[in-house]
């Protein structure tokens, strides 16, 4: 499958995902706002990674991803109710700390800024 269309499906299951993600209604989910980082899917969209951050670090992060584990069989209805594809991805959530990380480089870069 071309690059390019690959990259196509893998924004689009990322712009689904973060509707599906608001609909969900695990406390672990909603109580910390989970985030999706980015999405890499394999060529033949036999698997799909999702990485997802929260806003209150690694900790509460991996507690979202045991709360979105429980609901991928939800999650993969969904996406396939969604998106116009004869075979929806296997979905596999990583915890990432990205958000957190760069909120920490935005608060060095302005503490630079202000001295």
């Amino acid at each position: 499958m071309s690059g390019h269309r690959i990259e196509r499906i893998n924004e689009d299951i990322k712009r689904e995902l973060s509707a599906i993600f608001r609909e969900i209604k695990d406390p672990r989910v909603t109580e910390n706002f989970v985030s999706i980082v980015r999405v890499e899917g394999t060529n033949d969209l036999s698997y799909c990674n999702v990485y997802v951050s929260a806003i209150g670090g690694l900790d509460k992060t991996k507690i979202s991803v045991e709360g979105l584990k429980s609901a991928s069989g939800y999650i993969k209805r969904e996406l396939g109710h969604r998106l116009d594809l004869r075979h929806i991805p296997e979905l596999f959530f990583y915890a990432t700390d990205s958000i957190e990380y760069g909120a920490n480089i935005s608060k060095i870069l302005n503490d630079l800024n202000g001295d």
